[in-house]
């Protein structure tokens, strides 16, 4: 369904609370800020997290009198008839009316999903370049991916989500020859460095050796992340800054280092999209 010139980043988890839309939409508007054509969709019906992001930042603009990069946005929202078969169709053509809407003119084409597994959930991850998986650093936030045995640590099975991304990676790898690069991403790291900081970090490469996937670290826990969301702003604005009198907070510092550093581990093809809009 996706073009060969959009590079499809799916930010999946089926646990709530782990950071999927904070990241979903500060990837995007980093890659508007270098120039790139970034389109967005919200699968998540019930959250809708990232549509209340991409409204709040239109309507913030709108009170200041400010012009902000933009993406171009798509929430699709679950059917709700009687027949399963026919909600899952009615949900399939939405989805490929969003892509074909953007497809051919998007460099990147982002795309957030709920906490919970639903058809969109099923056709987004199949679609992915890049997953990205953020997991909150803890041990009870680790069952989203596995089952530990609790005397020893040791995997004593799959979860749910992690057998939804392993069928998804093989049927993209049957139709097209595409690998799916899977990236947990350890999010809400806590600033001290502790005994349970460090086993989660042992059990996280642990899994993602056996799963086929890679670790990055990702954004500590801050409180910068609320004030930025009811405004609709990120780190990568300036705007951000300037709320604080121009002089960034230490907070907001940080995060903005610790996304740029999640944006290198990602290896995203932000160069050669670059190049190429150059080119043409």
């Amino acid at each position: 369904m996706s073009g060969q010139g959009v590079h499809v980043i799916v930010v999946g988890n089926e646990k709530g609370g782990s950071g999927k839309s904070t990241t979903a939409f500060h990837l995007a508007i980093y890659l508007l800020h270098q120039g790139l054509r970034v389109a967005t969709i919200d699968v998540d019906s019930r959250q809708q997290t990232l549509t209340h992001y991409v409204r709040n930042r239109q309507d913030w603009a709108r009170r200041h009198g400010v012009n902000l990069v933009e993406t171009e946005h798509y929430h699709l929202p679950l059917s709700s008839g009687d027949s399963q078969q026919e909600n899952n169709r009615l949900e399939f053509n939405l989805f490929r009316n969003a892509i074909g809407q953007v497809d051919g003119r998007t460099d990147f084409l982002i795309i957030d999903t709920p906490g919970f597994d639903t058809n969109l959930t099923r056709i987004a991850h199949s679609l992915a370049d890049t997953l990205i998986t953020p997991v909150n650093d803890s041990l009870i936030d680790l069952d989203v991916l596995a089952q530990f045995e609790p005397e020893t640590g040791e995997l004593r099975e799959t979860s749910h989500y992690a057998r939804l991304v392993q069928r998804a990676r093989s049927e993209r790898f049957a139709a097209s020859g595409k690998t799916v690069d899977w990236v947990l991403v350890r999010n809400r790291i806590s600033t001290l460095n502790s005994r349970n900081m460090r086993q989660v970090q042992i059990l996280v490469q642990d899994i993602a050796d056996q799963l086929g996937s890679r670790v990055a670290d990702g954004i500590a826990e801050r409180v910068i992340f609320r004030s930025l969301f009811t405004s609709g702003l990120t780190v990568f604005d300036q705007e951000a800054a300037d709320m604080t009198g121009g002089a960034p907070s230490t907070s907001h510092i940080s995060a903005l280092q610790e996304y740029r550093s999640l944006l290198d581990a990602l290896h995203l093809p932000i160069r050669s999209k670059i190049e190429a809009r150059r080119a043409a």
